[in-house]
């Protein structure tokens, strides 16, 4: 799923636009959530409160705060976020290019320019995509590859990723509805408290697992059978 943006506070722009971006996702087969703002400040807000975007489309000149500073706010939550600048003000595109926009289209073209636009945006978001998991929280929004997570555990209300540089991070949920989310078979529960990354285990011994980085968990009785045959099946499944 690509999550996209289009601020301008024109109204009507915004529905031309939604409309065209709209059209180009059906044609080109893309599932992707659109949300529309016409007023900068909404949008600054929900990327505050966690929203994530892939990219953003957005006019120049607007009442609370232009592009140009739009873009720099946005680029410290949304690092890798691609933003189209669609304005008449050819003044900006310099200053556009500093900002490292993706694209930066003059209004009078936008039917000549964005179908090929959000062609390379979107071949650009699928290629650098990796699985992930996402959390959202207040002024925060973090991507964690699926290839970055050793192990899952809880922690009180918490559930804590342990990641492959030895960094922790956490989401204030329970670790089934972690567990849910992920949606991989590559992570399986080997006791109540503990979800592994099947692709970083050594091996199982003495009811402990053991992970690449030398890292212990044990595994629980009731679960012993079932964590060895699915290790058995994940293993074969990358021969």
């Amino acid at each position: 799923m690509i999550y996209i943006a289009i601020c301008d506070d024109n109204k009507k722009s915004v529905e031309i636009l939604e409309s065209k971006v709209s059209a180009w996702l059906k044609e080109n087969h893309k599932r992707a959530e659109v949300h529309t703002y016409t007023q900068s400040q909404m949008l600054q807000y929900d990327i505050e409160e966690g929203q994530h975007y892939d990219l953003i489309l957005s006019d120049i000149e607007m009442p609370q705060i232009d592009g140009m500073d739009l873009a720099a706010y946005m680029k410290r939550y949304l690092p890798d976020v691609l933003i189209i600048f669609i304005t008449s003000h050819l003044k900006y595109a310099v200053d556009a290019f500093e900002l490292s926009v993706f694209r930066y289209i003059p209004k009078n073209m936008i039917g000549e320019k964005l179908p090929r636009a959000l062609t390379d945006a979107v071949k650009m978001i699928e290629l650098q995509e990796d699985d992930y998991y996402c959390i959202q929280a207040a002024g925060r929004v973090e991507k964690i590859p699926y290839r970055q997570i050793l192990y899952i555990y809880r922690q009180g209300k918490n559930a804590v990723f342990y990641l492959k540089d030895g960094k922790e991070t956490r989401v204030r949920k329970s670790l089934s509805q972690v567990f849910q989310e992920l949606r991989s078979e590559d992570f399986f529960y080997v006791d109540r408290g503990d979800i592994v990354n099947l692709a970083y285990v050594m091996n199982i011994r003495n009811s402990m697992i053991e992970l690449k980085d030398g890292s212990r968990l044990p595994v629980s009785q009731g679960k012993l059978e079932e964590v060895k045959d699915r290790l058995g099946k994940f293993w074969g499944e990358q021969l």
